[in-house]
């Protein structure tokens, strides 16, 4: 099958009912994948932050603006929530702050927030691949909900 492409860049979200391989690099960010077991499409966030603050704009930069915008973006394309599945990639800590602890735990707190909106909005979480100190490449496939992932090494990213 011939999939079309599209690169997820960070602070964006994507969902599509055609069949796409939607591809996206992460180190400290998430990637939320929802995909939609009965109408089998699906779609993915990448976020860089955990929560939104109230200061500058709600962009989905952050996870919970991402998340909700994604489910939305589902909801509004034809999903019932009890048809949605997630799976979560990425939280890496990349960066080594003063004795190899990192000062933020950016990574960590990105994977906690995806995973208290998930179960609050009973959305199953599949599989995933966190944490760890690799960066990751992503490949959804809004079709199936299939992801294919590989480690990357710092100098990959």
């Amino acid at each position: 099958m011939e999939y079309l492409q599209h690169f997820l860049y960070p602070s964006s979200f994507f969902a599509s009912k055609e069949p796409y391989v939607v591809k996206t690099v992460l180190g400290s960010c998430v990637a939320v994948c929802l995909w939609d077991k009965r109408l089998h499409y699906g779609g993915i966030n990448h976020y860089m932050l955990p929560i939104w603050n109230g200061n500058d704009l709600a962009s989905p930069k952050y996870g919970n603006i991402a998340i909700d915008k994604l489910i939305e973006k589902m909801k509004s394309m034809g999903s019932r929530m009890e048809d949605i599945q997630a799976k979560v990639f990425g939280g890496g800590e990349l960066l080594d702050v003063g004795g190899g602890k990192t000062s933020t735990m950016i990574g960590e707190r990105n994977i906690m927030v995806a995973r208290m909106m998930l179960e609050e909005k009973k959305i199953p979480v599949v599989g995933s691949s966190t944490g760890g100190k690799k960066g990751r490449k992503i490949l959804f496939f809004t079709d199936t909900g299939e992801v294919r992932h590989k480690f990357l090494e710092k100098h990959e990213l």
